[in-house]
């Protein structure tokens, strides 16, 4: 499998990444794209196909999670991500430009993106920032990578991050998870 998945995307990598959106032609939009990879690790078609009330609360204000429904979801894999802060200021941003119940994310004719003008998006993001190897399932492995790394620290484990990601199988969750080198060498020495 090593070499065949998208790569993962290093913390100074997501930092340029970040930076470089706020030059693009649809800068709030393309951050929220960015973001709803990186941050709730959602697949190219999740994010082409979420819409407003999935993301919003009683009043449609933003609210504190993505309830995202199982018709959004690959497999019918519906699923509860809570927001991360950088996201949900990212969705507000965009709320204030749109006050539909439609799509979250909007080609530039105002229709919703397809998941493979997603795929588009990122590949050509990517290529830009000369990030090789990098796809839009590289934000999704981030998610999950890091997920893996830190869930300890909150009393969780790797059964949560499978139901973040939305997989069946603990198995699949394992597969994206990316290992560490410096990880591995600190582990030996202490063995």
């Amino acid at each position: 499998m090593a070499g065949k998945q998208a790569k993962v995307l290093c913390d100074k990598h997501v930092k340029a990444a970040l930076t470089a959106v706020k030059d693009t032609r649809y800068p709030s939009r393309n951050c929220a794209i960015l973001l709803l990879s990186i941050k709730a690790g959602l697949r190219a078609g999740e994010i082409a196909n979420l819409t407003w009330p999935m993301v919003c609360d009683a009043n449609a204000m933003i609210g504190d999670a993505i309830e995202l429904h199982d018709v959004a979801a690959k497999k019918c894999s519906g699923r509860t991500i809570p927001l991360h802060k950088a996201l949900k200021a990212a969705l507000a941003v965009l709320r204030r430009e749109d006050q539909s119940n439609g799509p979250v994310i909007r080609s530039e004719r105002g229709d919703a993106m397809t998941p493979a003008s997603i795929v588009n998006w990122f590949a050509a993001f990517y290529r830009r920032l000369e990030l090789h190897g990098c796809t839009s399932h590289s934000g999704r492995r981030t998610f999950i990578t890091k997920a893996a790394r830190l869930v300890h620290r909150t009393g969780g484990s790797l059964r949560d991050i499978q139901q973040l990601a939305g997989h069946r199988s603990i198995e699949m969750t394992q597969r994206y998870i990316d290992g560490n080198t410096q990880a591995k060498r600190k582990l030996i020495e202490l063995l």
